[in-house]
């Protein structure tokens, strides 16, 4: 299974369409075949979905992300697993080791729209 995980630096971006990059793993049978950090191409509504998609992304995991979002990425057979933060590094111990639980997104409706990855303002409490 192919996973992408939203990143910013060494930990999970809570910001899903506006992380500065994604971090692709290959797991098979609890096993790491790849690790591969890769820029976030932008942010358009709908575009991400099947960006991922084409890199063989069968899973998201995230802090947060709108439910549209969701929406469009369920509709491309992409699972998601949101409520995530912590080191990327601790995040795929948990993938490994399924021990990766969810929790609630970080996301509250209407904080993303209208901007992309270049947004400076954030509207989560406690980042800048």
């Amino acid at each position: 299974m192919k996973i992408a995980i939203s990143t910013d630096g060494d930990n999970v971006s809570q910001h899903f369409g506006r992380c500065p990059e994604f971090t692709l793993v290959e797991v098979d049978n609890g096993e790491l075949k790849g690790k591969e950090v890769i820029p976030n191409p932008g942010h358009h509504p709908g575009f991400l979905p099947q960006f991922l998609r084409s890199k063989g992304v069968q899973r998201i995991v995230a802090g947060g992300m709108g439910a549209r979002a969701q929406q469009l990425f369920a509709e491309h057979g992409i699972d998601t697993v949101l409520g995530i933060s912590g080191s990327v590094d601790k995040v795929i111990e948990q993938v490994l080791d399924r021990t990766l639980k969810a929790g609630e997104s970080s996301c509250l409706p209407g904080q993303g729209k209208g901007y992309g990855v270049e947004k400076t303002e954030c509207d989560h409490e406690g980042e800048e």
